[in-house]
């Protein structure tokens, strides 16, 4: 049977004895042609699941392509709404919610969002994408690949010609087109570094369509980039904050939760009062160590705290890497924060591969690292922890403060965060889970609160010998995650401007110049993601609180960890019902601006 099949089999009836076998069955039938339909409308997001029916296409962007993707997603809609969800098994349930809302997510961002129409980064990721998704894990024959590789650069004129029809230059933030301008450049690296170095392994034939593409893809971004810098960024007159409605609606969609915005802010603030005094203390044992005879005050202000806590996270900032050494140092703490995981027994640790790579060139800009998993379709693939080379075009002055902010502390929890038991760890443990159609669908929330969770558990469990400046940059980085969540809808909402926002970052969040600046980018760019790791980590402690206290005496970090890990990457809330045998959840609405 063609491979279409396959992929709806995969998207697993979950049934039990008292489940109706019509709904689910019908559901089946549902996440099946939902998957499979993804080749036709998403060939890129396709090739990232695994799905390598449509590996030789490229997506359409124009408007006719958008009115289609409306239709489809009318219908799943409607069949979804035909369904009753209550006869559905439990995993079922859990499945129709997660689609109900990415149904629900992709209407709003066509109809009222509109990224399409102001967000050129888009169109310069995708391409990106498009080819270095093909050639970075080795899934088929390399000749068969490169044929895939040269049909897509041939489509390169014709995707930037649509790109270019969509976008409404005066919609166009200036940071967008700033952005994406730096971004472009980077799709001939690819083909430089990836697709030219591999044009004698094929045949001659092979190598002629090839050669021919690549001509034709290099006339294509040359000729968009000639249009992003004289026609686009000229013009770039949008604005980059999308507002308390449109934010609302597309956080609830984001963190798939029934907290608002008002009540993420309110328990962001107290968080951060608490963690702060969490630093003093901790603050207080390193400085000692240097100035044993220290009276500290019983009841200190918050700037002799705040010249305490300096003057401790100095001595973590005297730990600096070698500029060039970043990735190779990241290749030591995961081996490192592997066999840590393995001694404590804290989770079980998969052995799917992970390799840290050099980030690519048109995916730098907004974040240091990231993890890239393999799609769920795509057995046995490597994960990429991918890392960013500092800018060659920083002063002495930066790259110091870059480092500062990255010593080699920071790097452990970096490592923790994107590899192990962070995000590696996680997605290859999670996706072992039947449901092709949950593992393609995760949930920020889960996975970056899961990778806040698991900086804490491996500080809670002693690594680095229980060293005190390890767990002040561990508090300092929850900080981060702490002003993340606030700066995200202040800047969006409330107006906070550029020097607010470092203020908070810098005096607030300890954090060194260069990591606030790049968040400020990165949060113009970006709504809504940079809360998911607050709210997902809140989410993840209380799970674990509560499956503490029902399972008492049985309760082990391994156990738990493995449990929570082998439903997959859902929300939280829907893997609270599935350890803890509660309702499963109802669909969450977004909050309505305005509303208290």
């Amino acid at each position: 049977m063609k491979k279409s099949l396959v992929i709806a089999g995969l998207a697993i009836v979950h049934t039990i004895a008292s489940a109706a076998p019509g709904a689910d069955e019908a559901f089946s039938e549902l996440a099946g042609r939902y998957l499979e339909d993804v080749a036709d409308r998403s060939p890129v997001a396709a090739t990232a699941w695994g799905d390598h029916r449509a590996d030789d296409r490229l997506d359409d962007v124009d408007a006719a392509a958008r009115a289609r993707n409306r239709d489809a997603f009318v219908e799943y809609r409607e069949a979804l709404a035909a369904i009753d969800r209550s006869q559905l098994s439990r995993a079922n349930q859990v499945d129709a919610a997660i689609l109900h809302n990415r149904i629900e997510s992709t209407l709003f961002e066509l109809d009222t969002l509109e990224e399409w129409a102001w967000n050129p980064i888009y169109y310069v990721r995708l391409p990106g994408n498009a080819i270095y998704g093909l050639l970075a894990r080795d899934f088929a024959p390399l000749e068969q690949r490169l044929d895939n590789v040269a049909a897509r650069l041939t489509e390169f004129p014709r995707f930037f010609e649509q790109a270019r029809a969509s976008l409404q230059p005066e919609r166009v933030p200036k940071i967008h087109a700033e952005t994406a301008i730096r971004q472009n450049r980077g799709i001939a690296t690819i083909i430089d570094s990836l697709v030219v170095p591999r044009i004698e392994e094929v045949s001659s034939e092979a190598r002629a369509r090839l050669e021919a593409a690549i001509e034709t893809a290099r006339a294509a971004i040359d000729e968009h980039q000639a249009w992003l810098e004289e026609e686009l960024l000229p013009r770039a007159n949008g604005d980059f904050r999308i507002g308390a409605e449109l934010y609302d609606r597309k956080l609830a969609f984001a963190l798939n939760s029934s907290l608002s915005r008002r009540e993420i802010r309110t328990l962001a603030e107290r968080e951060y009062e608490l963690v702060r005094n969490e630093m003093y203390e901790i603050a207080k044992q390193v400085y000692a160590g240097t100035h044993p005879y220290t009276a500290f005050p019983d009841d200190p202000d918050e700037a002799y705290k705040q010249v305490i806590i300096r003057a401790a996270l100095e001595a973590a900032y005297h730990e600096l890497p070698p500029r060039d050494a970043v990735v190779d140092i990241a290749r030591q703490h995961l081996q490192q924060a592997s066999d840590f995981v393995v001694e404590k027994n804290i989770v079980t640790m998969p052995a799917e591969p992970v390799e840290i790579i050099v980030m690519p060139e048109f995916q730098r800009g907004v974040t240091l690292a990231y993890l890239s998993p393999p799609g769920p379709l795509d057995k046995d693939q490597k994960a990429f922890y991918a890392v960013a080379p500092l800018p060659s075009d920083w002063t002495d002055v930066q790259v110091e403060s870059f480092l500062r902010e990255y010593n080699l502390y920071s790097l452990q929890n970096l490592t923790i965060h994107e590899a192990v038991p962070g995000h590696y760890l996680q997605f290859a443990l999670s996706n072992r889970h039947p449901s092709v159609l949950r593992s393609a669908l995760w949930s920020g929330t889960f996975v970056e609160g899961w990778a806040v969770y698991a900086e804490r558990v491996m500080i809670d469990a002693g690594y680095l010998d229980d060293d005190p400046l390890m767990r002040l940059i561990n508090r300092k980085w929850y900080l981060r995650a702490i002003t993340n969540a606030i700066i995200d809808s202040a800047i969006h909402v409330d107006g906070m401007t550029q020097e607010e926002a470092m203020k908070l970052m810098i005096e607030g969040g300890f954090q060194e110049e260069r990591e606030a600046a790049g968040k400020w980018v990165r949060a113009q760019l970006s709504s809504a993601q940079l809360s998911t790791y607050f709210v997902g980590y809140q989410d993840h402690k209380a799970l674990r609180a509560d499956v503490e206290a029902a399972w008492g005496g049985e309760f082990t970090l391994r156990r738990y960890h493995d449990q929570v890990l082998s439903y997959g990457s859902p929300p939280v809330r829907f893997v609270r019902a599935l350890v803890l045998n509660e309702p499963i959840p109802a669909d969450s609405e977004p909050e309505t601006p305005g509303s208290p």
